[in-house]
């Protein structure tokens, strides 16, 4: 009989799910995926952490509730580091622990640590600790990893290829794509359309309840956005190194190399989304908009908690839209001048 594994719909779900279903799937798992976030989901996250807890992780205890009596294990793996000298925030590092003492009546937690300053070897370790559950067989082990990385190579390539977010990758993925937004576009006149990109984290961006759905409310605003990835890892490493020299957090890719990819090329406007309370995510969203306002970009920063109301979020946009069209519309009476959106 096949196990039921868990994952929860939230954190590093949107970066590494396929990843890590296609490892568990290939050693034979049935994989069970917590239900998408909603309000009720959120209220039972925040019931049993302090209420300092950042949003992301009160929901992603929620998740892991979500998935009691529904699976016969739940993976949560520990993302220490992605390469070489970077750290990641310590919330991340304990979840697996913080999920056994807020959800005692969890199903067993598999665990299996990302730590690339510790070497492949390591890594070689971790991965077939985790597999043995599944199998006492080296080589399919090591051929499921591979089928993993592989798989996670392409789901990479294709979001910057398409230009699809997480969620639509991950649709086209499982075969339930949904109509992409990147389509529903065109129903705009391409001529008024602006040119937004979106940085923050991909369990912000992509979690559709904790953003209130930012995404499509700026596509019916007529503008066509840009998200962090949509961008390649080299194309992100060169937007950072223009705004710092190296990178001191795993997730700096996703705010500063994306701030720093949208100001290479042609936009006119970055909006970044981050969660109250959250340390690293203010430095890097102060490094981008001081890089912005000095090129004279607009930038507007949206700071979300579970007590945000979707009528203050869709008020700003309305706002900074309306703000960035009037300022093209100034300039384009300037001879010469063409903005960047037509």
């Amino acid at each position: 009989m096949a196990y039921k594994i868990g994952i929860p719909r939230a954190m590093l779900y949107f970066k590494y799910y396929i990843m890590w279903s296609t490892f568990l799937r290939e050693l034979g798992a049935e994989v069970v995926v917590s239900e998408p976030t909603n309000y009720p989901l959120i209220t039972q996250g925040a019931s049993r952490v302090v209420s300092d807890t950042c949003l992301p992780l009160k929901v992603f205890i929620g998740h892991v509730h979500s998935l009691v009596n529904k699976c016969d294990y739940i993976l949560i793996p520990i993302l220490r580091s992605n390469k070489k000298k970077v750290l990641n925030c310590s919330r991340f590092l304990g979840l697996p622990d913080v999920a056994r003492a807020v959800v005692p009546n969890s199903p067993p937690i598999l665990e299996i640590e990302f730590d690339m300053n510790r070497g492949r070897s390591f890594l070689y370790k971790e991965i077939y600790n985790l597999g043995r559950l599944f199998s006492q067989n080296p080589l399919k082990i090591k051929q499921a990893a591979y089928a993993a990385w592989e798989t996670h190579r392409k789901y990479q390539e294709k979001m910057a290829d398409l230009k699809r977010t997480h969620n639509e990758a991950i649709g086209m993925y499982e075969g339930a794509e949904s109509k992409s937004a990147g389509k529903d576009i065109n129903r705009f006149d391409e001529s008024k359309l602006l040119n937004i990109g979106l940085i923050g984290h991909a369990y912000v961006l992509d979690d559709e309840t904790i953003n209130h759905r930012i995404q499509t409310l700026l596509r019916n605003f007529s503008v066509r956005i840009t998200t962090p990835e949509m961008f390649t890892a080299e194309q992100l490493l060169r937007g950072m190194k223009t705004m710092i020299s190296d990178a001191y957090w795993v997730s700096e890719d996703e705010v500063i190399g994306a701030g720093g990819s949208y100001l290479e090329g042609r936009i006119d406007g970055i909006i970044g989304v981050m969660a109250f309370g959250c340390g690293p995510d203010s430095l890097m969203m102060y490094i981008v908009q001081r890089k912005a306002r000095s090129m004279n970009v607009p930038f507007m920063c949206l700071t979300l908690d579970e007590h945000t109301a979707e009528a203050g979020i869709i008020t700003r946009l309305e706002a900074f839209t309306d703000m960035i069209r009037r300022r093209c519309s100034r300039r384009n009476t300037d001879a010469g001048y063409v903005s960047s959106y037509r």
